[in-house]
């Protein structure tokens, strides 16, 4: 089984997203814990992600795909 859950920041996915991992006893990936881990470790692509994320932009997916 796939799902997306998308939504505004702060909308709830992660709390939506842990409730189905937990119900249906499946694994989650969140892109936004991915790029913050890759910002925090000073990634090539955290440090392009970081740019945006300081500006307050959405990180562009050109930049995602890169993780």
């Amino acid at each position: 089984m796939k799902l997306i859950l998308l939504g505004a920041p702060g909308a709830g996915k992660g709390t939506q997203a842990d409730i189905i991992k937990k119900k249906l006893n499946i694994p989650t990936i969140s892109t936004g814990n991915i790029l913050r881990a890759a910002v925090k470790n000073g990634t090539p692509t955290g440090l392009k992600a970081k740019e945006y994320m300081d500006a307050g932009k959405l990180v562009p997916d050109e930049v995602i795909i890169g993780i």
